[in-house]
Order: structure tokens, then C-alpha cells, then sequence
């Protein structure tokens, strides 16, 4: 192991589905394709990135860490692309601890038609997880070694299967003729809340830790006949006739019979070197809290001048390496060395900028201890104040364009019947929205164990990466910004109501029994989002579903961006949303979305939906909702009838809601619109 691996690994089981399939090419026989399925890149970022479990049509696959995909890069001559958005690249140095992390696009190449073979070197390797497998003919449960595995079709990854190859079905032999039937997963795992993840010790558990009795290779059956009901099985050793329901393993006087954690990450194929202390949890396959991924993202603006040199000199610096301190004092060898291959052009520079560059490009970089401190102080925030400036400047003419962002803003007239607390609009033509994935997290979401970095799973064996995934999308959106006088005295009168210390408790509650172990460590005041940003995220909600009735798109393609937060040191107090939609795999959008922004028309979206917001269907209940101890959800007058969007709408899983802070209901003064006739 070099001295930057952190985890032990056997380099002999590297995954390389390319070389294994050059390997069964040699052998002049009918072979099994490296290709299993395909995935759309936002789907790889944000449901089955490494370290989950994606669903193939006859088994599953995990996708492996970031270091097995270097392999594939590897095949091509030219150096990987890159993704060009420094200002969150400098993020996810940070929260890598890598000074060196650059942002890669998926592997992937378009194709000339649906049989060319352009970007068949390309792919996400994955190997198949979990490896028990149950015969859907006679239940037998066994290892990957005992199936046949079949996927020889050029054009139909689906027919990919694995196979026992002479079933004899559940009577037993000699009741039927041996048959080929489909092998599925076994559906159950073992999960650790520092995001290790394990096969289910089916053999061990049916015989209760000991080895069995019969037979050193006992014959073991998955005997299930109630799919749906939890863990519903029983598993059936052949061979000494000892039998153990997976019940047993659930809630927690299950948790107690279960082994302790081993520190496994498959998706690395890799231990822990010093092991896992946790208690395991039994986890399903297809579980929703088996995968959480820790990701952030960016509206890419036009960058500063100091922002263009800082990145510069970064590209310099990663580009030269080593020959950066070699040929320091050497300027014409250093426009040489980044002409050849650097891909740095710098041909513009006069040599007193390029010695400038070259200073910059030579400053040490932090310490570890710099880097802590940091990440310690940090603060989401950061990353959409920039945005929330760009967006705040004049606009000379009606329409400005930055042909490197490619963000587009045009001006839009405010309507005379617009409600007066919404001071700016602006129409959103083109954005470029970069997202990178820096790890995930599982059993809790990223959100809950933002505190204890030891929960965040790595995506690769070194502890200083390289690189990280990232996705571009493309699309359109409106700018809304609202009266920061108005917004600064309704919320001063929030912070003094009941209803604003009874959401302020719940929150106390829920923070202290979800957020793993680190409550005892942070002030749950320090993570309650302010008032102004309930009614931020409460406006964007109602916004996104009168939008959808008009724009053309659905309400679930359609997500909100938040500028929400109270003047703080460094940074301007905000409060006004972008609404927008994106895709990774077009040139942007139909416009639908920019039409709503003419006056005209975007006052009647605003009227109509704080008019329906006034009233919902489960009134009146839902309007007088309020979290009371032993209650510990983080909405109030809210709910799906009348506010609350889709998970990919919402950037926070629809907390933080309450019509009550937009408009006045029955039994409460404190809305921030007034009513206007």
C-alpha cells in the first residue's frame, strides 16, 4: 500500500470489466459484453453513485469508487476532460482535503447512431452486489460462484441474468428435469451509521454462529412466500435441517443478535485497516436510507478579474507539478512545458504577468490544521452569496450575456399589479448549474452528520483524490428578489411570537433525536434556518405550482434556489429565490419558464398562487398546524394539498414551511403579503 491508501485492498480483485472482457475475447469463444445497462447522469449523482445500488432488470450493481473509473480514462490517449467551475472546484478541495481535486464528467461519449461503436470504451465499472444470490426455481441460496452469468446480446443489456444451471425446483431432485431458471438477489445487508456496508452472513446466521454440523459447504435455501411483509424469510440450511426466520434480525432486540461491523466498502473493495466498532442494522436492498449522497452545486457567474488569475495559477500549478519548482526562474521553458502538454495557454501574458502566475501558482498550499480550521467555519451559505451579488447589479440595456458562464439575463418590468414587497424581477434566459458528489452518507442523510466527518464515505481508497464526479446542467429561470426593509421588520416581529418558539422547540426535538450522535456537541439554534427563510422557501413552493400549471413543464422538473439569510459578517443580508429548470442532456430549455417572467403574466402567477394559498383542502387543520411537545416536525401550516413539492423541487426535503408567514390566516396576523384587491 502507498502511504496516501488509507484502507486495505487487494489490487488482484481490481475491477476492470474492459480488460476482463479483452481477456474472454482471447479465448476465441462466445463471451459474455462488459456493458450491463445505462443510467442518465443526474440519476448517477444523485440516486446511484458509488457506493449504491442500482437495479438492473435481473440482478444489481453497485458502482465502484472513482479510482477503478481511472482505469477506464487510462484507455484513451488524451487527457480526461474537465469541468471548468473554480469556484465550487475550490469547495470540493476543501471538503476533500485534496488540494488537487479537479471536476471530471461521467465517462461517456455520444454515438452516431444507435449501433456505432463510438464510446464503447467508456462506462462506469460496477460489480455486481450484493454476490448471494436466491434460485427463483427451488430457493437455493449460494454465492455468485454457483450461477451461471449470461449476457452475450450486443443491444440487450436487459437479457443480462444470472442462472442456476440445473434447477431441479422445489421438490427436490429427481421430481422434474434439471432446468436453467433466473437468479436474483438476496435482498438483505448489513449497514454501520459511518457508512460501511456488508453482505448478509446468511451461513452464520442460520447457524448461530457456529459452522454447521453436516457439511463444511452447507446447501442453503431463502424460503419466502410472504414478498412485502419486512423480513418475512427463512433461512433453510439443506444440510443439518436447521432453520432461523430473518425476523429475528429486525428493531432493536434484533440489533443485539447481528454482528458487529467489519468496515467493509465494497464499492471500494476494501476494510477499514483498524476496523468498525458500530452495531450493525439489517438494511434492505432496495431500502431508501441505504444511499444518501453529499453533494453541492453552483449557478456558474461571469468570474472577476482576481478570480480569473487565482484560477489560472491553479491550472498552472496542476498542469507543471514538480517542473513548477525546477523551471521556476526558467520562462520560456515554462511557456514550453504548458504549450506541449499543460494545455495551459499563457501566450498572451507578458513575462511580468506570467512571473505573477507563477508566484501564485508557487504559494504553499494549506496545512492540514489550515484545512480543518476551514472546514470548520465554513458555511453553505458561501457558495450562493456570489451568486446573490452577480444578481443584485445593474443591468446596462435590457439584456447582458457571458458567453464563458453562458449565463444570460435580461430585465423584466415590474406589473402594476405585482404585490409591492417583490422589488426585482429578472428573467433567467440561459444558467449553467454545476453539481459535484463528494461522498454520501448512510442510515442518516448528509444533513444529519454534517458534524462528524467520519460518516461521510469516501469515494476512493486515497485520502487526497484526484478528482471527483461532477454533472453540467443547462436551462432557464426567473429571479425574484423582495424588500429587504420589509422583509428585516416582519421578521424582527417574528422573532418575538409564539409560533416562532414553538417551531424553534420542535426543532430542538427533532435535531436532538435525528441527528445522530453530534447533538450534544451543537447548539440546534445554530442549524434553525430563520424566519425569513420560511417564507422564502414557502413562496418558491406555491410559486412552483402555480409555474407548472402554465410553463410547460412539470412541477417536478421545476426546483428552487434559495437566497435566504440575515446580514452577517463578510456577506449582505438576502432574501429573493431562482426559480429554474435543468438538463444534463440538451443545450438547455423550451423557454416556457422565461415567458411566465413578462409582467403581465408573472403577476398573475403571483396573485394566483398566494390566492390559493390562502386556502387548502385540509383546512381546518392544516392551517392551524403547529408542532407541540412530544412533536418534532419542521413545517407548520403546510402540507401536500397546499405547499409542500417534490423531493426534486425542494433542497430541503420540504421543512421549513408555513403559510402562516406568507399570508394571514384565521387565527394569525403574521403574514409577510398584504392583501392586495
Amino acid at each position: 500500500m502507498s502511504d496516501e491508501t488509507r484502507f486495505v485492498y487487494d489490487v488482484a480483485h481490481a475491477v476492470d470489466p474492459l480488460g476482463d472482457l479483452e481477456q474472454e475475447a482471447e479465448k476465441a469463444t462466445k463471451h459474455n459484453r462488459a456493458k450491463v445497462g445505462s443510467a442518465r447522469p443526474s440519476s448517477l449523482l444523485y440516486t446511484y453513485g458509488p457506493g449504491a445500488i442500482m437495479d438492473l432488470p435481473q440482478f444489481t450493481i453497485m458502482p465502484t469508487g472513482l479510482d477503478d473509473w481511472d482505469r477506464i480514462w487510462r484507455r484513451r490517449d488524451s487527457a480526461p476532460p474537465q469541468i471548468h467551475a473554480p469556484r465550487l472546484r475550490d469547495v470540493v478541495r476543501m471538503m476533500l482535503r485534496s488540494p488537487d481535486v479537479q471536476l471530471r464528467p461521467y465517462p461517456w461519449q455520444p454515438k452516431k447512431h444507435s449501433r456505432s461503436a463510438e464510446g464503447n470504451d467508456l462506462g462506469v465499472p460496477s460489480r455486481v452486489f450484493p454476490q448471494w444470490l436466491r434460485c427463483t426455481g427451488c430457493d437455493m441460496l449460494g454465492l455468485l460462484t454457483q450461477f451461471d452469468y449470461r449476457n452475450t446480446h450486443p443491444f440487450r443489456t436487459d437479457l443480462a441474468v444470472f442462472e442456476h444451471a440445473k434447477c431441479t425446483g422445489r421438490a427436490g431432485a429427481g421430481a422434474r428435469k434439471p432446468m436453467r431458471r433466473t437468479a436474483i438477489p438476496a435482498r438483505y445487508l448489513l449497514a454501520c451509521v459511518d457508512g460501511h456496508l456488508d453482505e448478509f452472513p446468511y451461513d452464520l446466521w442460520v447457524h448461530r454462529g457456529q459452522p454447521c454440523s453436516k457439511a463444511e459447504l452447507p446447501a442453503l435455501k431463502m424460503v419466502d412466500r410472504t414478498a412485502g411483509k419486512g423480513a418475512s424469510a427463512v433461512i433453510h440450511c439443506a444440510s443439518c435441517d436447521m432453520r432461523r426466520p430473518m425476523n429475528e434480525a429486525q428493531g432493536e432486540a434484533g440489533r443485539a443478535k447481528l454482528p458487529q461491523c467489519r468496515g467493509r466498502h465494497p464499492h471500494l473493495d476494501a476494510f477499514e485497516p483498524k476496523g468498525c466498532r458500530n452495531e450493525t442494522r439489517l438494511m434492505l436492498v432496495g431500502a431508501s436510507n441505504l444511499w444518501f449522497p453529499a453533494t453541492q452545486s453552483i449557478i456558474v457567474m461571469p468570474e472577476s478579474q482576481e478570480e480569473k488569475a487565482s484560477d489560472l495559477a491553479d491550472r498552472v500549478r496542476t498542469a507543471l507539478g514538480d517542473k513548477l519548482a525546477k523551471y521556476r526562474d526558467n520562462l520560456g521553458m515554462i511557456r514550453d512545458l504548458l504549450g506541449m502538454d499543460g494545455g495551459v495557454d499563457v501566450t498572451g501574458l507578458s513575462d511580468h504577468d506570467l512571473e505573477q502566475v507563477l508566484q501564485a501558482a508557487s504559494a504553499p498550499t494549506d496545512t492540514p490544521e489550515e484545512q480543518e480550521e476551514k472546514l470548520r467555519d465554513w458555511d453553505p451559505v458561501d457558495l450562493l452569496v456570489p451568486e446573490w451579488r452577480y444578481l443584485l447589479r445593474d443591468i446596462v440595456g435590457t439584456r447582458v450575456e457571458d458567453p464563458k458562464s453562458g449565463l444570460t439575463l435580461a430585465t423584466r418590468k415590474r406589473g402594476d399589479a405585482l404585490h409591492p414587497e417583490i422589488t426585482r424581477v429578472l428573467a433567467v434566459e440561459r444558467l449553467r448549474k454545476v453539481n459535484a458528489l463528494v461522498g454520501f452518507t448512510r442510515i442518516d442523510d448528509m444533513d444529519r452528520v454534517g458534524d462528524l466527518p467520519r460518516r461521510l464515505a469516501p469515494l476512493t481508497r486515497t485520502s487526497r483524490p484526484s478528482w471527483t464526479v461532477a454533472t453540467e446542467d443547462r436551462g432557464e429561470g426567473i429571479f425574484l428578489q423582495l424588500d429587504e426593509n420589509a422583509v428585516a421588520a416582519w421578521e424582527k416581529h417574528v422573532l418575538d411570537t409564539d409560533l416562532w418558539k414553538l417551531h424553534r422547540e420542535a426543532h430542538r426535538r427533532n435535531f436532538e433525536r435525528r441527528f445522530s450522535d453530534t447533538a450534544g456537541q451543537i447548539d440546534p439554534d445554530s442549524r434553525l434556518k430563520p424566519p425569513r427563510y420560511w417564507l422564502v422557501h414557502t413562496l418558491a413552493h406555491i410559486l412552483i405550482r402555480e409555474l407548472a400549471l402554465t410553463c410547460g413543464y412539470s412541477a417536478a422538473s421545476l426546483s428552487e434556489r434559495l437566497y435566504a439569510w440575515p446580514a452577517a459578517e463578510g456577506r449582505d443580508p438576502a432574501a429573493g429565490l431562482l426559480i429554474c429548470t435543468t438538463a444534463s442532456d440538451s443545450d438547455g430549455t423550451l423557454g416556457g419558464l422565461v415567458q411566465l417572467s413578462e409582467p403581465t403574466r408573472l403577476q398573475r402567477v403571483v396573485n394566483s398562487a398566494l390566492r390559493k394559498a390562502t386556502r387548502c383542502s385540509s383546512d381546518p387543520i392544516c392551517s392551524k398546524r403547529t408542532p407541540q411537545d412530544p412533536e418534532d416536525f419542521l413545517h407548520g401550516a403546510a402540507c401536500h394539498c397546499c405547499v409542500m413539492a417534490s423531493e426534486t423541487s425542494c433542497e430541503r426535503a420540504n421543512r421549513f414551511l408555513d403559510r402562516r408567514f406568507l399570508l394571514d390566516l384565521p387565527g394569525s396576523d403574521l403574514g409577510f403579503f398584504q392583501t392586495h384587491e
